[in-house]
Formats: structure tokens, C-alpha cells, sequence
């Protein structure tokens, strides 16, 4: 029997690695109009790094949790805001619901909850709106990473209203 010479890391042989699951992008879609901008600089990430993208939808206390599957209207048409920009790129959609807890916890108990789920996922990058709910906005996101030295969290500014072409 002959045995197949080994060869070194650097001979120019790929190797398949130790990839293992891939690490998604995380997008935080909170129902409200920057959920597209939030999407669109998601997909963007996703497309260069060549992983899919993970869609957190957050939802209000106030909607029963029971009713949260991905599944489930209120979640449906929090993606079907988006999907029109992030389907055609043919990336990869994770959807995931994160239901905000009720009351009022400590300012960043929302933050530190998607945090937790993005890490769940392996995700590395999390995008967010500069302005959402209390504790999923850009500033708190930022501020519980660096807390708990989670994933990365870009930044997208909201999006601007188009002006009408008759106005001053």
C-alpha cells in the first residue's frame, strides 16, 4: 500500500478548512421605514463576505408571544418590507423573531437580548438603524457589544423622505 505524500499549507493545494457553519450578517428589522436601508447595507456585507444573511425581526411586547413564529402575519410583513431588496441578491435569509421583554428593564436589556441571539447564530456583524426602539438603536447596540465584547455593529443613517418635486 502506498501512502499519499502529505502536503504542506503552503503548497497552493486548497484545503477545505475548518469553516464549519457559516457566520450570517445580522440585520435588525424593527417594523419602522429604516428597515430597508438597515436591509440593503445587510445584503451589501453579506454579498462581499459570501455568507447569508440573518433577518431579526423585533417585535413589541405588546403582540402576544405565542403568535411570533417566523411564520406568523405581524413577522411576515416585517420581511415582505424588505424581501423585495434583499431577494434578487440570492443571499441566503435566516428569519429570526426576537420579542422585546415587557416593562422596563435596565436601558440596554433589549440590546444585550439580540446580542445574544446574533451570537446564537455565529453572526459577526450586526447592522442597525442610528434610531429604533429603546435599546435596539444604534448607540445602545454599540454600547452592549463593547460590554460584552459581542459581534461588531455597523451603523446605517435613516433614510431620507423623498422631497416632492412641487415643494420649496
Amino acid at each position: 500500500m502506498t501512502r499519499q505524500p502529505l502536503h504542506s499549507a503552503h503548497d497552493g493545494v486548497p484545503r477545505p478548512g475548518r469553516t464549519g457553519l457559516a457566520q450570517p450578517v445580522a440585520a435588525v428589522l424593527t417594523d419602522r421605514v429604516d428597515d430597508v436601508a438597515v436591509a440593503e447595507a445587510a445584503v451589501r456585507m453579506a454579498l462581499t463576505r459570501r455568507v447569508p444573511l440573518l433577518l431579526i425581526v423585533a417585535m413589541p411586547p405588546r403582540i402576544r408571544r405565542a403568535s411570533l413564529a417566523p411564520t406568523s402575519a405581524p413577522v411576515r410583513a416585517v420581511l415582505a418590507r424588505v424581501m423585495p431588496k434583499v431577494g434578487p441578491h440570492g443571499t441566503g435569509c435566516i428569519p429570526e423573531v426576537l420579542h422585546l421583554p415587557a416593562g422596563r428593564g435596565s436601558r440596554l436589556a433589549a440590546a444585550e437580548a439580540l446580542l445574544a441571539l446574533a451570537t446564537r447564530h455565529r453572526a459577526p456583524h450586526v447592522v442597525a438603524a442610528r434610531r429604533g426602539p429603546e435599546g435596539l438603536d444604534g448607540l445602545a447596540l454599540i454600547e452592549a457589544a463593547a460590554l460584552r465584547s459581542g459581534p461588531s455593529v455597523h451603523v446605517v443613517a435613516p433614510a431620507r423622505s423623498p422631497r416632492h418635486p412641487l415643494s420649496p
